[in-house]
């Protein structure tokens, strides 16, 4: 293995000639000489837009799921790269980004994905369309000679540019052995690393790149990293659960063992970005994470570095009503990743909405148009729809190879009309209803048989769709069988990628673009459509469930699954009288050219500077350290040992009906044990009654009960309850309930709980939405009129609005105590209080203001680390306490937990503690 500090000697190979044809805009590079190129990337927002706003770095860590080339490895040592097909508008913005026209400093970060073994090139075929006769477009290798791109050295860097197509070879030279399978080394890795953050060397304008290497060892360790080897564990949750589910595909029913596996894999790749992001992260750094598959890196990230990090999140792919969100089984962890960011974007308004709405349907988290409030913290919405680059568009349009093929593709359909299409061959895409409306359409209108041809292009679908190749196969040739003769096939159907030249001549050739998916996020073929209609005009028909729509107005929109409103459609708009065609094309045109993808890079960019300038400094509470509160409770000897529980949402989840809210078996074992010890006194201080904690705690004799917030005591070795509010009034009792009443008759899914010294509306099952509304004016009221009159304290809590006596709260129990474990004799003391409501935050404040010094008492709230709370740590969830607890008991072994068994006396703990508090 060679020495790392030596930079790895690169000889460039020159390039063999091109297997496969490229989709368009692949092989397109901007061209400073383009006419009018310039104008489209003037008002890139930069880091001195952020000048007195929030401190930047200059630097943007892009986060992608995939790398833009494709990395093949020979035998000999030798990688080579290969621009990556689709994404174009995603890549465009990445090479605006990285442009002389950008005063950032971007880094690229992506998987490398599947790496290829480089293979002999194999003789290009024609491309025919299936159910037709042979048809001129075949592929680019099979007209003309292509352009030959230069071999890639630091004096022959492409600019940005025209399209083309770039192929690079570097070696690290020497052979290695000719076995069956090829092993990726830690030199190999190493010299891609090391030419990747060389952007005169990388092709296509991308800047600097970082890979993140996954491996398919059992633990996604590199050790097992090989050429040819699919990794695709790395993505089945991401094609199989999330982007099924984001376009409204619900998942088929398992055993849950597989999903689990994905879920772990789905986990670990998020966190090998999450780590490479922070091997390169600078204070001041801007994070742009992209796209379904990265939907844990914002929390991930902010978990580690708190509120200093700036992070943007956007999604690609649609986001589904919160009714569809909830069939996902890891949806609360979804969520709470996204909501990491400062800023989250979508394509259309109604996704951002959908969005928003799962939050609180869910997670319980209030919202605003503008954001979710994250237990204090803010998490900023926007609308971004993604653009095109239309200057790079408009330049590869006019290449001279595009006149020679429209011209052929005239002759052979001469005096007939060209609809035009180009879909994945996914079922949301809507290429069976485009066939159905357009079997429709020949069946209506007989006057256009033999005088209409639809040209539908289809490459590979993302995720799985079982039958749907099979399906448009056989509707393809039962239309041509129906409709078509010896001399003109209706349906010309090519499943595979056309190369640049051929896609771009269809486009200016067609008489009308036909977009008919069933659910789309941003579908950029109605954007290229348009430019390559600038002279002609043709009109493009889009389905109302695609992103483009909510931004094409202007656009002729069809339902889909109205197939005779489609075939309709489709004859109005070939009857379309040239002035109207040229009227809404200029809408249309006006529209694209000024909502271009640098235009997308600038508002996003905009919107997150501002958002991070005018948003409150995020708090993130770091997670328990385990180890550090096991070695504390272990150093304490004798009975100096103090625990206050809460218990909904703490020991126990928080239900939807509060009567369902019953401890597991494992909770009572877990606290029963905890209490057994002499050592500890256990209190579980809560805002339930007398009657519930007595019916399923009391039966644990050493354990001490506090009920309805203090007003009740009952010591450990008790049976008796103490009121510590006998001498109180509680005639504004009466009055409280039948404000609740007249609520609760208004707001359906709402209770009334009635407890001796406090009252409770419950609204859990309740209409979220509606129900938030009902409560902000149910304690606008109480707070202006009878809690003024009778001292009361109004406490919102979770799904739930409480009112009490103000002098009732947990703090004053808490305090009462902490007074008992006071430090008198010099003897180390250890207090752990666990809560996860408002109500809990008095437990917390009372312990800060206690005198015990503050490595001797633990704070823990259960919930996301991105509430503001007096709390010194947190744990996401009531399962994680119990498993804590039990740590201490020793049901739970530490090695599980990755924890290094307790300090023993004299090995440094004291320090250890010391230093932690």
């Amino acid at each position: 293995m060679s020495n790392k500090n030596e930079a790895p000697k690169l000889s460039i190979v020159p390039p063999s000639s091109l297997k496969q044809p490229l989709d368009a805009a692949q092989r397109l590079q901007p061209v400073d000489e383009t006419p009018g190129a310039g104008a489209h990337y003037a008002h890139l927002c930069g880091p001195e837009d952020a000048e007195g706003k929030v401190p930047v770095s200059g630097r943007l860590i892009i986060a992608s799921n995939l790398l833009p080339w494709e990395l093949s490895l020979g035998k000999g040592g030798e990688w080579k790269l290969e621009p990556r097909k689709g994404n174009t508008a995603l890549h465009s913005s990445f090479q605006h980004l990285s442009s002389k026209h950008s005063h950032w400093e971007t880094i690229l970060v992506g998987w490398t994905g599947k790496v290829q073994p480089i293979l002999k090139p194999k003789p290009p075929v024609t491309s025919s369309p299936i159910g037709g006769l042979k048809s001129p477009l075949k592929s680019p290798m099979v007209n003309a000679q292509p352009q030959s791109p230069r071999p890639v050295t630091l004096s022959t860097v492409p600019k940005p540019g025209v399209l083309r197509r770039t192929t690079t070879f570097f070696s690290q030279g020497g052979n290695r052995p000719d076995t069956e399978t090829q092993k990726i080394t830690a030199e190999d890795q190493d010299v891609v690393e090391r030419m990747l953050v060389d952007s005169n060397i990388t092709p296509g304008g991308f800047g600097k790149a970082i890979p993140v290497w996954m491996g398919d060892g059992e633990d996604g360790g590199q050790m097992e990293l090989t050429v040819g080897q699919d990794w695709e564990r790395w993505g089945m949750l991401s094609q199989k659960v999330l982007w099924p589910l984001l376009h409204y595909i619900l998942p088929t029913p398992t055993d849950g063992e597989s999903e689990q596996q994905w879920w772990r894999d789905y986990r670990r790749y998020n966190i090998a970005f999450a780590d490479k992001i922070m091997q390169i992260y600078k204070p001041g750094d801007i994070v742009w994470v992209h796209d379904y598959q990265l939907l844990l890196v914002p929390e991930l990230l902010r978990q580690r570095t708190g509120a200093e990090m700036y992070i943007g999140l956007f999604l690609h792919t649609p986001f589904p009503s919160s009714e569809i969100v909830r069939c996902l089984s890891r949806r609360k962890e979804i969520l709470e990743g996204m909501l990491g960011a400062n800023l989250i974007g979508f394509q259309s308004i109604s996704y951002l909405q959908h969005f928003l709405s799962s939050c609180t349907r869910i997670l319980g988290y209030a919202s605003t148009p503008n954001g979710v409030k994250t237990y204090g913290s803010h998490c900023a919405v926007g609308v971004f729809p993604i653009g095109i680059d239309v200057a790079k568009l408009e330049a590869s349009a006019s290449h001279p190879g595009i006149e020679e093929k429209m011209k052929v593709i005239k002759e052979m359909y001469a005096g007939k009309k060209i609809i035009v299409g180009r879909d994945r061959l996914d079922s949301v895409r809507g290429v069976m209803q485009k066939l159905r409306a357009f079997e429709a359409f020949l069946e209506m209108y007989v006057e256009w048989r033999e005088k209409v041809v639809l040209i539908q292009v289809t490459s590979p679908a993302i995720s799985e769709s079982k039958g749907i190749e099979h399906k448009v196969n056989e509707l393809v040739g039962h239309i041509n069988g129906t409709y078509g003769s010896l001399e003109f096939t209706p349906v010309q159907h090519y499943p595979q990628y056309l190369g640049p030249d051929e896609y771009l001549a269809l486009l200016r050739v067609a008489d009308i673009g036909l977009i008919t998916s069933v659910r789309d996020g941003m579908n950029t073929t109605s954007l290229e459509y348009v430019v390559c209609q600038k002279d002609t005009h043709g009109p493009v028909i889009v389905s109302e469930f695609t992103g483009t729509a909510s931004s094409l107005t202007d656009a002729i929109q069809v339902n889909p699954w109205d197939t005779k409103g489609v075939a309709k459609t489709i004859d109005y708009c070939l009857r379309l009288p040239k002035d109207k065609k040229q009227a809404i094309h200029t809408k249309l045109y006006k529209h694209v050219t000024t909502n271009t993808v640098q235009a997308w890079n600038c508002n996003l960019l905009k919107m997150l500077i501002d958002t991070l300038s005018t948003s409150q400094e995020r708090s993130v509470t770091p997670v328990l350290d385990r180890r550090l509160l096991l070695n504390a409770y272990k150093a304490v000897k004798g009975n100096k040992r103090l625990l206050m529980f809460d218990y909904d949402g703490t020991l126990t989840p928080i239900v939807r009906d509060p009567d369902a809210a019953i401890p597991t078996d494992k909770v009572i074992r877990t606290i029963k044990k905890l209490a057994a010890d002499p050592g500890n006194e256990v209190w579980i201080i809560s805002g339930r009654d007398q009657e519930f904690l007595a019916k399923w705690m009391g039966h644990i004799p050493e354990l001490g009960l506090s009920a309805e917030h203090g007003c009740f005591m009952r010591h450990p070795h008790s049976t008796e309850w103490v009121n510590l509010t006998e001498s109180t009034d509680m005639s504004w009792q009466q009055k409280i309930m039948d404000i609740f009443g007249l609520y609760t008759d208004r707001t359906p899914g709402t209770i009334i709980e009635r407890k001796k010294c406090a009252i409770t509306w419950h609204y859990r099952k309740a209409d979220h939405d509606f129900a938030a509304i009902q409560v902000k004016e149910c304690q606008e009221l109480l707070e202006s009129t009878i809690a003024k009159e009778y001292d009361l304290e109004v406490m919102p809590g979770k799904c739930n609005l409480e009112i009490r006596p103000k002098f009732i709260n947990k703090g004053e129990i808490a305090k009462q105590l902490i007074e008992g474990y006071r430090n008198k004799d010099g003897q180390k003391v250890f207090v752990l209080c666990a809560g996860d409501d408002t109500t809990d935050e008095d437990m917390f404040r009372s312990l800060r203001e206690s005198p015990l010094p503050r490595s001797e008492f633990f704070t823990v709230h259960i919930g996301p680390s991105s509430k503001h709370t007096m709390a010194d740590y947190h744990l996401s969830e009531p399962a994680d306490l119990i498993e804590s607890i039990g740590l201490l008991v020793g049901t739970v072994n530490p090695v599980d937990l990755g924890i290094v068994p307790p300090a023993t006396e004299g090995s440094g703990q004291k320090e250890e503690l010391a230093a932690a508090a």
